[in-house]
């Protein structure tokens, strides 16, 4: 169910060197479309009113064309997080601006045009394509729930070692406890952005909004994740993903 007080961010201005290719790694298709694409639907259909895409700084105007006028409010100069940038009419569900060098500063960047009354956001990474609406759906109910910040995990099934520099273990690692991080993750905005703040005043740079929030002392809460939500980072992963795509039991 829709909720115009919750927006979706997708995260897709990283280079994606570890993936190659040609192009930055959200404008890499999978089965005909941009993983970029597929991940913008997944928040649509789990129930976020609108979504803010942080796209690489030189390609804003291609990632605005992937929906065409009738979708895409518009697209915005690329920013850096610490700009003045001021709110964007929301007359469609699709914003597109610059990202940032760093993953944080693309997330701020994208929240600093989050239309005011959106209440909470959830955080996407485009590289998981397959996030099933389910999972979207989970995360917004239990902020709407009263749950200030939410991610979907996933158990660590494979034995976990601690090693040392000389690559010899040292220990088996209890997994009971373990979890896999899985996007998209929610907050209250307010929450987030003064997390993020935080990070910057303390020049620490976050890879995960999850655990910038936790340094404030916030509880974060889980929901179930699940397999499909799988992180594109090498064309082995872009083809399991196609094989999903492709098999017959496969439902968002």
């Amino acid at each position: 169910m829709m909720t115009t007080s919750c927006w979706g961010v997708v995260v897709a201005a990283g280079r994606g060197e570890r993936f190659g290719g040609d192009r930055p790694k959200a404008l890499i298709e999978l089965a005909g479309r941009p993983l970029v694409v597929h991940a913008v639907r997944a928040l649509r259909e789990g129930g976020c009113a609108g979504i803010v895409v942080a796209a690489p700084a030189d390609q804003v105007g291609v990632v605005a064309g992937l929906w065409g006028e009738a979708e895409v409010n518009c697209a915005v100069p690329p920013i850096e997080a610490d700009d003045d940038v001021p709110g964007l009419p929301s007359a469609h569900d699709v914003l597109v601006v610059g990202g940032g060098s760093t993953r944080q500063a693309s997330v701020r960047a994208a929240l600093a045009v989050v239309p005011d009354d959106a209440r909470w956001v959830l955080i996407h990474d485009a590289a998981r394509p397959l996030v099933s609406a389910s999972v979207v759906a989970a995360v917004v109910a239990t902020l709407e729930a009263g749950a200030p910040a939410v991610i979907p995990v996933l158990p660590v099934i494979d034995t976990i070692k601690s090693v040392n520099a000389a690559g010899e273990i040292t220990a088996t690692v209890d997994r009971s406890g373990l979890y896999r991080a899985q996007t998209p993750q929610g907050f209250e905005r307010a929450l987030l952005v003064r997390a993020l703040d935080q990070a910057v005043r303390r020049a620490k740079d976050v890879t995960d909004d999850a655990a910038a929030v936790a340094a404030l002392g916030v509880l974060v809460t889980t929901v179930p994740g699940d397999e499909r939500g799988m992180k594109i980072t090498t064309p082995a992963d872009l083809i399991t993903a196609e094989a999903l795509l492709a098999a017959a039991e496969f439902r968002r």
